[in-house]
């Protein structure tokens, strides 16, 4: 069986593009854009802890040999959006490609969520998502020249799911967003598609997402038929075939990759019905704690 952490794409098969990834910084962001790196593209990453971000920079660029810029940007805030765009162009001349995939997301009943805290979803998945195509939509057709858009949404942005109703309802705008976007700009040579990943497990994110006993009482492989989660290698490669010239007939699609498990039973979170009042109580302490170290 192939090695799942090897390359699916010739060595050059990015060279000469410039691609921005929002949420660069850490886990599926950090794998697609190493991945970026090897495959001879030059990259941007994003996000809103500067730090991070240049950390991360530093790493890739001593694995691959590659060009990173970091850039601060809160992608809720359409002029930081701009000037992420403005910094890629000075520096590397031209971008080629955008993967949004910045994201937010906690479990909760939805009875227990405040107004803000669905705001703050929606404003981070779909208003991000909004304002990155937007503005990297006008500029190639401004420049009369070939772009990519590449959204990460999820599996339950088709079919919904109960307990992340905020993020459900982002990510199905974003999947609607993607297929809109490419039926009206393709006549531009601005392709749109989207990555429904199933579970995929970054350490800070998904300990969050789950804390404490629940990420044992809540094993996603179990709900897998190929009784396995994702490896980061894998949406890499999914990723930049999508980004390349490889994919230049794929436009308006979502592909997902899950190991089958939508086929299970629709809404990834759907079986937290197990969980009880004093459970939640509990795990909104952990969130909060964790939010705040």
């Amino acid at each position: 069986m192939q090695d799942l952490a090897t390359g699916m794409l010739k060595a050059d098969a990015l060279k000469g593009k410039t691609i921005i990834v929002t949420g660069g910084g850490t886990g599926l962001g950090k794998a697609m854009g190493t991945y970026f790196l090897t495959l001879g593209a030059n990259l941007v990453i994003t996000s809103r802890k500067l730090d991070v971000l240049k950390t991360t920079a530093a790493e890739m660029e001593a694995e691959t040999g590659g060009k990173v810029l970091a850039v601060a940007c809160d992608v809720r805030n359409y002029n930081e959006v701009e000037q992420v765009l403005q910094q890629a162009l000075d520096t590397f001349g031209a971008v080629n490609a955008l993967v949004n995939n910045a994201a937010g997301n906690f479990i909760s009943p939805t009875e227990r969520l405040s107004a803000n805290a669905f705001s703050t979803i929606i404003d981070i998945v779909l208003k991000g998502s909004v304002n990155c195509s937007l503005a990297f939509g006008k500029y190639w057709i401004k420049e009369k020249m070939p772009g990519n858009i590449l959204n990460i949404i999820t599996t339950y942005a088709s079919t919904g799911s109960g307990y992340v109703v905020p993020s459900a309802c982002a990510k199905g705008g974003v999947l609607a967003m993607t297929r809109s976007l490419a039926a009206e700009w393709g006549r531009h040579q601005i392709r749109s598609n989207a990555i429904a990943p199933g579970p995929f497990p970054t350490k800070g994110a998904w300990e969050r997402l789950l804390p404490g006993e629940m990420a044992e009482k809540f094993d996603f492989k179990n709900r897998v038929p190929l009784k396995r989660v994702g490896k980061h290698q894998e949406i890499a490669n999914l990723a930049a075939f999508l980004v390349s010239d490889f994919s230049g007939y794929i436009n308006g699609d979502v592909i997902t990759i899950d190991g089958g498990e939508w086929l299970q039973g629709a809404g990834q979170f759907n079986g937290l019905e197990m969980v009880s009042d004093a459970m939640w109580d509990g795990i909104e302490k952990m969130t909060r704690s964790a939010k705040g170290s």
